[in-house]
């Protein structure tokens, strides 16, 4: 297997027309699908994985995957996959595609927290989480046990809430909350 970096100079290099990338590959498969979706624009990427999570299919589909392909996936159906992918069609699983429209109607139930007169940062739902967990005083590590994800999953997140909230950190983050935001 490839890891991330040659993966990106092999889809510079040959610009294919799709790219099967696994989230766990080394070196990082989504940050391999960002970049080779900036470099070669043209190619369709497709997440070929066993991960379920909604993280990791989020987090492809915004690094600009058309596809999240599970490995258990009937074989004879990838072909199929494969080639609406290249006609412009989505690669999804019908257990991933009831997420996708769940994450969208939990969309405009997302708390908002006022910064400055006619500012306000909008947190996901999974933020906020990371959020409450930090102001009960969790580490790293504890949020990512508690919610099952990576602890590389809990600093994207607490980057995302940084630079939301407009914070330089952790401690200014859950002061905004103790001074009555």
């Amino acid at each position: 297997m490839a890891d991330g970096p040659a993966a990106v100079e092999a889809a510079v290099r040959e610009q294919p027309d799709i790219c099967l990338l696994d989230i766990h590959m080394p070196g990082g498969g989504i940050a391999a699908a960002a970049e080779i979706t900036a470099q070669v624009p043209g190619t369709t990427i497709i997440m070929l994985t066993v991960s379920q999570s909604d993280e990791d299919l989020f987090a492809a589909l915004r690094a600009g995957a058309s596809g999240y392909l599970l490995k258990d996936t009937n074989p004879s159906r990838l072909p199929l996959a494969l080639d609406g992918a290249l006609r412009g069609e989505s690669a999804l699983p019908r257990v991933l595609v009831g997420r996708l429209v769940d994450e969208f109607r939990a969309r405009e139930r997302r708390r908002r927290v006022p910064l400055v007169k006619n500012q306000a940062a909008e947190l996901t739902r999974r933020e906020w989480e990371v959020l409450d967990l930090l102001r009960e005083g969790l580490s790293t590590s504890e949020i990512a046990r508690r919610l099952y994800v990576t602890r590389v999953t809990v600093r994207t997140h607490v980057a995302a809430i940084l630079r939301k909230l407009q914070v330089p950190d952790r401690i200014s983050a859950i002061k905004l909350f103790d001074d009555g935001v």
